[in-house]
């Protein structure tokens, strides 16, 4: 069986302020912009690896979500406690450095773990938690 993680999605509530963190301090590019009765999907993704992208996207627009599951999943983005990603980069340090100058809360300077890896965590600007792994 071939199968690969093709896109993920994170929720966010700002799409000037979701670019600018994905696009601007990660360095992603910028895949497709998608605008639909005034909500913002925007796909973004490593450059050189056009197969695995992240769609940022307006929180809780799934039809079969109620407004009490909608107000909560606000509640939780804004409390950084519902959406997550784990990234990995060769240079963790110098990855920190540039995310940090960029603006993001930092959660986590880079950190050896005791279950063997080396990581750092920030949020981005809708509250969801990123977190970068060493690649050894």
């Amino acid at each position: 069986m071939d199968i690969t993680i093709f896109s993920s999605f994170l929720p966010h509530d700002d799409p000037a302020a979701a670019l600018k963190f994905y696009r601007d301090v990660l360095g992603f590019e910028v895949r497709q912009e998608v605008e639909y009765n005034g909500l913002h999907w925007i796909t973004v993704g490593p450059t050189g690896q056009p197969g695995t992208s992240i769609v940022l996207h307006p929180p809780a627009v799934d039809p079969g979500v109620t407004e009490d599951e909608r107000r909560t999943i606000v509640a939780m983005m804004a409390k950084g406690t519902y959406g997550g990603i784990l990234l990995a980069t060769k240079e963790l340090d110098a990855t920190f450095a540039r995310v940090e100058a960029g603006g993001a809360e930092v959660v986590q300077e880079p950190t050896d773990q005791p279950y063997g890896v080396r990581d750092c965590a920030f949020r981005d600007p809708a509250g969801n938690l990123i977190r970068i792994q060493e690649r050894r």
